[in-house]
């Protein structure tokens, strides 16, 4: 069987939940949307992030977030409601 799954990122998107104290953004693979995200932790321990400074350190690293949510989406990476969530370990 072949896997025709795609992520990509046509339209940034982006926003911080204190919920989940992530930064969430938005995937597509055809016609579904993904909603992904990487943790404050991850951003603050790999891209210098400070409490006020989530969104500017996500905008500034965009490419290397998204290339990661799209391999951990296409390795069936999921979190258990189907989203993608990067962790201070995946990076």
């Amino acid at each position: 069987m072949l896997d025709h799954r795609v992520l990509v990122f046509p339209e940034p998107r982006e926003g911080y939940t204190g919920k989940r104290e992530a930064v969430i953004f938005w995937g597509r693979d055809r016609e579904k949307e993904v909603r992904c995200g990487i943790t404050w932790e991850a951003l603050h321990d790999h891209f210098g992030a400070d409490a006020n400074d989530s969104l500017k350190a996500f905008v500034a690293n965009r490419a290397i977030i998204e290339h990661e949510a799209r391999r951990k989406y296409l390795a069936d990476q999921l979190e258990p409601d189907g989203s993608v969530l990067i962790h201070n370990d995946d990076i």
